[in-house]
């Protein structure tokens, strides 16, 4: 079963790097903007994907400079904020995507795209789409399990970040 999965969770991380290529290059832009200017990279980590948080506040190579949401009338325009979350759909994530467009923060999200793409998508100025639709694995009754969206949320999170550290480093060149 492990073997089967680890094929599955391969497979998906490579769709990602190949389908959502040009998303990461522009989410990393996009965040790289905050600390070249005066600005921070603020995170939000819904439910499971406060993995996410945890890794880039606390992991062993945390992201420069960034730091949780908490209170949306400290942010200005040079902050940029990453929204993740299991799916477009998600009713808290939308509800920060609509104050932080209210308020001009451009923002990058992070989530599975369901049925229909969602408000989440269309707020955002960059999103990456996780791809999860379903669990990996079949089960006996022609269902699926392994649904690792925080697993497929901290790849992104790394490529993020790595670009992020790639950018940065050639500005302060």
């Amino acid at each position: 079963m492990l073997k089967m999965f680890t094929t599955q969770l391969t497979g998906l991380f490579k769709r990602m790097d190949e389908k959502e290529e040009f998303s990461f290059e522009d989410g990393a832009r996009l965040l790289a903007q905050a600390p070249v200017g005066d600005g921070s990279i603020y995170l939000a980590g819904f439910r499971e994907m406060k993995a996410v948080e945890a890794e880039a506040l606390e992991g062993a190579e945390p992201l420069k400079g960034a730091k949780v949401v908490s209170d949306l009338s400290s942010l200005t325009d040079s902050d940029r904020v990453l929204i993740f979350t299991r799916t477009s759909a998600d009713e808290e994530a939308v509800l920060l995507a609509e104050k932080l467009q209210e308020k001009g923060i451009p923002f990058v999200a992070v989530s599975s795209i369901g049925e229909e793409a969602g408000p989440l998508v269309e707020f955002a100025d960059v999103h990456i789409d996780l791809g999860l639709k379903k669990g990996l694995l079949p089960d006996e009754f022609g269902g699926r399990f392994g649904y690792p969206s925080s697993m497929a949320g901290l790849f992104v999170y790394y490529g993020l970040k790595f670009t992020i550290d790639e950018i940065l480093g050639e500005y302060e060149e």
